[in-house]
């Protein structure tokens, strides 16, 4: 099912209808400030699991965790002065910055090694949705994996017939997000996408 929504104020009903879908196990489609994504409650170990069937997707594939605000993230990713430093430079913004796993991580998105990947998207659609879950939400592009993004929100509800809602903001981007690894010494570019890296490369 299509609903569409404003990208820039997005109407608080349609923010709670989808929601509702998270809260009761179902995967929906939104928008960010990259491609479309795919996302479930965190928590919900049933939905998370027909994520990753839907995705196509092996277990030891990592999932980013769409949090409101860093604070938000600080429950479920371990951040040192150096990390916080980073990620407050970058977010919100185009990254995924995989960082250490705290207890607050359910096992079946970290395993199996202790790491998260946290993304806090400038758009403000999926900010709108994790402030109103009030957890974050566990994510991937919405493509099969290995395949571009779709920029195409009806063609995201046709190729995924299991999801229970796509949010349509509009066209979205086609280049993922950049994916940073910060769990060792030094920076690692995991994935070039969109955001600039050039900060992270000697």
């Amino acid at each position: 099912m299509i609903l569409e929504i404003n990208p820039d104020h997005p109407e608080p009903r349609k923010i709670r209808r989808a929601v509702d879908a998270l809260e009761a196990g179902e995967i929906i489609a939104y928008p960010t400030d990259t491609v479309y994504g795919l996302g479930c409650d965190l928590f919900n170990k049933k939905a998370v699991e027909r994520l990753y069937q839907l995705k196509g997707m092996q277990r030891d594939q990592k999932l980013a965790f769409v949090c409101a605000d860093i604070s938000d993230a600080a429950k479920y990713a371990v951040m040192h002065d150096q990390v916080f430093r980073t990620i407050k430079r970058h977010l919100p913004g185009p990254y995924v910055f995989i960082l250490e796993a705290t207890r607050e991580v359910p096992k079946i998105v970290h395993l199996p090694r202790k790491t998260i990947g946290v993304r806090i998207p400038n758009h403000a659609v999926p900010l709108a949705l994790v402030r109103e879950l009030g957890r974050p939400i566990i994510s991937s592009t919405a493509a099969r994996h290995g395949a571009d993004g779709n920029p195409d929100p009806h063609e995201i509800d046709v190729e995924f017939p299991g999801l229970a809602l796509v949010l349509d903001a509009g066209p979205g981007g086609i280049e993922p997000t950049s994916v940073i690894d910060l769990t060792g010494s030094a920076p690692v570019v995991v994935r070039k996408g969109a955001g600039d890296v050039s900060a992270f490369v000697d």
